[in-house]
């Protein structure tokens, strides 16, 4: 019987398959289709990272027969992954050698996959390995009695067989040092160029390492490793320091995978499994090459294998004779990067930290850049006399060790660091700006669907507004007091939220009776209709309000970039819900809720999709869009996007993802929605 949800690690293959289409697109520019990889092979290491291992847990759980457990994951779903996996596997390889490469070649640039290094460049790629290579290559012998080596998670090594003492074949670890030293070595030659891989370059002088030995074999393999941290709920310590002291061992955490090249004999396949203690991984055999994340680096400065540039869009604000917060007063502002210019999110900051008037601050930093100006101008704030409040979440995973050295930064500076709970999570992406004018308190604030982060704002589509709406911002403030106090979430009564709708208080409630009063509309004869755009939909029980109001009679329209569980357009249950999933330049971001309201439509946007995760263990904030102006641009760039039929695909009820019709005009909306906004400010 076909279950009424899709699993969601099949739902999320199924977007990364969607990820290496773009790869195999003729219509994506050569290097970007390369990038298409990367991200393509760095989404499915971050998978083995983080889903395999619980996965592998619940298979074990029911080859014992623990029953309880058969309603989170099917019987065979690890065997779906697997298959899944190879196939999307040969797709990669078959794009790589049998498109990319090629076309490469067309364009002078001969990529060295799997084949000697010819003699014209052999002098110049041995000099390179003597001076900067050979210094960082650390061998180690597993035959040497009481060995202690330890593989780290997601890093290359050659493992060489060489002709041991008595005719036993000895085995040798060699690491692959891309940490220090680039992967890919280019070298010119008269109109062409060759990139070698870091891995080739040592195994082409492997002679200068094993003298008088004879080398046998040479294997690239890899280890992933689980990056689950592990804090207990109830820790009372210091936090900061304990995920510092957990992030030192997650690169030691249990083995997943040990992806290898083929042709490596089984036993010593066997041998190398045994040294390494890797019994419990699950065995892959891969392409010759792994961490193909990497080709995101790939050495080439060809703008024409390149999209077109699409310049970010410069936002008008007035005449330049009031400040932000004073024409934010006047009117509520909304901001789409990268569409549009990052740099009135840094104005805002920036005049936070220097307006004499300007008395508090309190902002949530849930993955904050390496380099960020956000970070600056409130470490300026604070040093200025300003009263600085800033949250930083510290289990944003494989951001916490950046969060924590920014939130060193910033104490050390006298802003107020606040932690969340370590069973709660603050994904909320706000800030309020408080300023003292003429013996009154006034408030600005931005509330924003993504983090405030200026590097992932690059290639992020978001939205972001900035308001001075009273009432919003009393609730914001209200907010930021209860974290400040670290109270427990949900406390009925605590905060009545009557404009923001905030998970652990309000969020899950108000979805649901917004979606009913769609189904009571719909009921009594009016016109119906929901249009949702989020990154992952998972929770079950609005899922199951969706398909209610889909059998009411309403219509659904939904883009889900990644993680879909609901099942659409299956007859009786979900036939009015329509799911596409855009894929194109820019990683799609934003979360937008339509509702139709008999006419008088409710917008609301914010932090939040509609997972376990953002509903149960998160203080999210989603808010309502009330500038009728505002409102109507965002109806009318939601609109673009469901026409969208050059980059969207249809889910199917078998999770396929199904191309559009290519009737009449073809409508990318990433271009559209970039040529919409600046025909707006012309």
């Amino acid at each position: 019987m076909q279950s009424e949800f899709f699993d969601r690690d099949l739902s999320w293959l199924a977007f990364n398959g969607r990820v290496l289409e773009e790869a195999g697109s003729e219509n994506v520019p050569l290097l970007e289709r390369i990038k298409f990889l990367s991200i393509y092979s760095s989404n499915l290491d971050e998978f083995y990272r983080v889903r395999m291992p619980a996965v592998m847990a619940l298979e074990k759980l029911k080859a014992k027969g623990d029953e309880q457990i058969t309603e989170h994951i099917k019987r065979d779903v690890l065997l779906q992954i697997i298959e899944i996996i190879n196939q999307q596997q040969e797709r990669f390889g078959a794009i790589l050698t049998t498109e990319i490469l090629p076309l490469l070649k067309e364009k002078g640039i001969h990529l060295l996959y799997n084949e000697p290094i010819p003699a014209s460049i052999s002098e110049e790629v041995s000099d390179y390995f003597y001076t900067q290579v050979m210094a960082f290559l650390q061998p180690v012998f597993l035959s040497i009695s009481g060995i202690k080596f330890f593989p780290e998670n997601n890093k290359i090594y050659l493992l060489v067989v060489i002709g041991g003492e008595k005719g036993f074949d000895e085995l040798v670890i060699i690491n692959i040092p891309s940490d220090n030293l680039p992967r890919f070595y280019s070298i010119k030659r008269d109109n062409e160029q060759f990139v070698v891989f870091l891995d080739d370059i040592i195994k082409y002088n492997l002679s200068a390492i094993f003298k008088h030995t004879v080398v046998k074999g040479c294997y690239s393999f890899k280890i992933t490793r689980d990056a689950e941290l592990e804090v207990e709920d109830d820790y009372a310590g210091d936090i900061a320091r304990k995920i510092e002291e957990q992030l030192t061992k997650r690169d030691f955490g249990l083995a997943t995978r040990l992806l290898h090249e083929p042709g490596i004999e089984h036993e010593h396949l066997r041998l190398l499994t045994m040294a390494l203690k890797l019994q419990h991984a699950m065995m892959v055999q891969g392409g010759h090459y792994h961490n193909l994340k990497d080709l995101g680096s790939f050495p080439t400065n060809n703008t024409a294998m390149s999209y077109e540039r699409w310049p970010a869009i410069p936002i008008k604000v007035g005449d330049g004779s009031l400040s932000l917060f004073e024409e934010v007063e006047k009117k509520d502002i909304l901001l789409h990067p990268p569409y549009q210019s990052y740099d009135m999110v840094l104005r805002f900051f920036n005049e936070a930290a220097v307006d004499p008037a300007v008395t508090e601050i309190y902002v949530t930093l849930y993955r904050i850049a390496s380099d960020s100006r956000i970070g600056n101008a409130l470490v300026s704030a604070a040093k200025n006399g300003k009263k600085v409040s800033v949250l930083v979440e510290l289990k944003a995973r494989f951001d916490e060790a950046n969060n924590i050295r920014w939130a060193k930064k910033m104490k050390a500076a006298g802003v107020k660091i606040i932690y969340s709970p370590v069973s709660l999570k603050v994904h909320a992406k706000i800030a309020l700006v408080k300023r003292r004018k003429e013996n009154r308190i006034s408030y600005v604030g931005l509330l924003a669907t993504g983090n405030m982060n200026e590097s992932t704002a690059r290639f992020y589509t978001d939205h972001i507004l900035f308001t001075a709406h009273h009432e919003i911002l009393r609730e914001m403030e209200l907010l930021f007091i209860f974290l400040g106090h670290r109270k427990k979430a949900g406390t009925p009564g605590l905060i009545n939220f009557n404009y923001l709708l905030v998970a652990q208080f309000n969020l899950h409630q108000r979805f649901l009776q917004l979606i009913d009063r769609e189904i009571e509309n719909a009921h009594e004869g009016r016109e119906a209709s929901i249009t949702i755009k989020m990154n992952n939909l998972e929770e079950k029980v609005l899922i199951k309000k969706l398909y209610e109001a889909s059998q009411a009679g309403v219509k659904i329209r939904m883009i889900v970039r990644s993680i879909c569980c609901l099942r659409p357009g299956v007859p009786g249950l979900s036939e009015n819900i329509t799911v596409i999933r855009i894929v194109d330049r820019y990683l799609e971001h934003g979360r937008i809720f339509v509702f139709h309201n008999n006419g008088t439509p409710e917008l609301y946007m914010g932090s939040s999709d509609w997972m376990n995760r953002n509903i149960y263990r998160r203080i999210e904030v989603c808010f309502p869009v009330l500038d009728e102006d505002i409102k109507k641009q965002m109806l009318n760039i939601l609109q673009l996007q469901l026409q969208d039929n050059g980059q969207a695909v249809q889910i199917d009820p078998q999770l396929n993802n199904v191309p559009l019709p290519k009737e009449g005009e073809l409508v990318y909306s990433q271009q559209a929605i970039y040529n919409y906004l600046a025909k707006g400010q012309a």
